[in-house]
């Protein structure tokens, strides 16, 4: 009976958290749907595997995050040198949309396909960052738990991701600021 009561409240709190989990990994995997997806799927199933003591946390939506992050860089740091995700965001994949993100019915779909591009031409580690502070609007300290790195190295990783960023953008930057 009482896994029951357990698999009940981790089927809820993976059907409330799962989309918003998918869309940071969009973002993480700048638009690779499938990879996102992979790592959506090993995200929730490492929580399962723990949820008897993740579900008594204070965030576990926080934790699932970490382990986002986490399996990300992982991943990044595996994959083949020679494998690159795909250059182009596919038709009806709404991977902006979602909370803090530019995303929703009304948002500039040009808007979102170059950020993406733009982030996926960063470091995995730099993306990361980018995603955890400005995207999911995570403390300094909260990025470098997430990350496993200090409070410094968060705050040199954002400016120079910020900057490399600008440079991407350069003065399709000021274009879409004034949309």
């Amino acid at each position: 009976m009482r896994g029951t009561r357990r698999d009940a409240e981790y089927l809820e709190f993976a059907t409330v958290r799962g989309g918003h989990l998918y869309r940071s990994a969009c973002l993480l995997t700048s638009g690779d749907t499938y990879f996102a997806e992979d790592l959506t799927q090993e995200t929730l199933g490492r929580m399962y595997a723990l949820w008897g003591r993740v579900s008594r946390i204070d965030n576990p939506a926080a934790y699932a995050q970490t382990v986002l992050v986490r399996t990300f860089l992982t991943q990044q740091r595996r994959r083949s040198s020679t494998e690159r995700p795909f250059g182009e965001v596919p038709d009806g994949a709404d991977v902006a949309g979602g909370a803090g993100g530019s995303g929703g019915s009304g948002a500039d779909p040009e808007l979102r396909v170059t950020l993406l591009q733009a982030l996926g031409r960063l470091a995995p580690k730099d993306r990361a960052v980018i995603v955890l502070r400005y995207w999911e609007d995570r403390s300094i300290e909260e990025t470098a738990d997430a990350m496993n790195v200090s409070s410094a190295a968060v705050r040199t990783r954002s400016v120079r991701a910020l900057a490399k960023l600008r440079e991407q953008l350069g003065g399709s930057l000021v274009e879409f600021a004034s949309r």
